[in-house]
């Protein structure tokens, strides 16, 4: 059956024309825009029905859900904490009551609500991917990564739940299965440059080092001079020898959003494998000030402080970098005492 929401809006207004002020036309109305994304006027019919009929829970919380979407969050808050005086324990209104907590980063009171609505109505999809968002924002990973597979299975192939368990994965460090949740986003909206990106640098933590090029070379296509694609862009050239190219990117970078650590870091590789050790030195000297106890960029810096010749420097370095991160010789492939090619 079709959705004509605009047939039904122009018999609604006929009647309202009819009967002015009626709360249930206007109520209606607003829902009907609602469903048709039109939040603005479906906020200017709910309005007035508060005015006609204060105090009514449907009302209030239809009033919430859309002020939520307008991502007007402490209104929608307002409006639901009196929906919820009116009728407790409505699974409705402490879903979206849940949800727009976790918007503004109310994550206790998010996980209140939302674990009363699994009570009440347990394996409901919106409740699971909502709450399997807080628990990641709380840093509880298992306990998000449990809900969010909970609600792939009741409702699969949902680009935000991909999207949160994606994360979650990373941080549980299953990259693989990371990719794999994005590479079902992908398919969805192949276009979309932030699934691209993030892709893009989990192909990287997999040393799929070309996969990785290709995704963020779209990227550039959708979004020319983002930062943080240029960033992972640089990264992926320096490990596939595209030294120059990597150079080039992460210049941009630099006139784009200078004093990032991450970025000075590779930018400082970079220039180390291109022979220019005093440029690396000042690079990842500002990113050491930046973030002091990165294990990575001090690793690299022992390097170069070794082609410096300032040895005592290089071993300071390097005995800091294997205290914050011991036996890790690495992924990175810089201690010069973890190898015996040093460039």
């Amino acid at each position: 059956m079709s959705n004509d929401y605009q047939g039904a809006l122009e018999e609604l207004e006929k009647v309202n024309v009819l009967e002015q002020n009626n709360a249930i036309v206007l109520k209606t109305c607003g829902n009907v825009k609602w469903l048709s994304h039109d939040y603005q006027g479906a906020l200017e019919d709910l309005d007035k029905v508060d005015v006609l009929k204060p105090d009514d829970a449907f009302t209030l919380r239809s009033c919430g859900n859309v002020k939520m979407m307008l991502d007007d969050y402490q209104r929608a808050l307002e409006d639901l904490d009196k929906a919820d005086v009116l009728e407790p324990n409505d699974v409705f209104i402490l879903n979206i009551h849940g949800d727009v907590k976790r918007m503004l980063q109310h994550y206790q009171g998010a996980s209140e609500d939302l674990n009363k609505v699994d009570v009440l109505e347990p394996n409901d999809a919106f409740t699971l991917k909502s709450r399997g968002a807080v628990k990641m924002m709380s840093q509880f990973y298992q306990g998000a990564s449990d809900d969010l597979d909970k609600a792939d299975v009741f409702q699969p192939n949902d680009a935000f739940t991909l999207t949160i368990r994606e994360d979650v994965k990373r941080m549980l460090r299953h990259y693989q299965g990371a990719l794999q949740d994005f590479d079902k986003v992908n398919v969805l909206d192949p276009n979309d440059a932030f699934t691209l990106n993030i892709r893009g640098a989990i192909k990287r933590m997999l040393q799929h080092y070309q996969g990785a090029l290709e995704d963020v070379d779209k990227i550039d296509v959708l979004e020319p001079n983002d930062a943080f694609t240029l960033t992972i862009c640089g990264a992926v050239k320096r490990m596939l020898q595209y030294y120059q190219g990597a150079f080039q990117d992460l210049d941009k970078v630099d006139v784009i959003e200078s004093n990032d650590a991450f970025t000075l870091t590779i930018h400082g590789d970079v220039k180390k494998m291109l022979h220019d050790y005093q440029g690396a030195l000042d690079d990842l000297d500002k990113a050491i000030n930046l973030e002091p106890n990165d294990a990575f960029t001090l690793n690299i810096r022992g390097v170069v402080k070794r082609m410096l010749q300032n040895y005592e420097g290089a071993l300071q370095d390097l005995d800091k970098a294997d205290d914050l991160e011991p036996n890790d010789c690495i992924h990175f492939d810089y201690s010069w005492r973890c190898q015996k090619d040093v460039r």
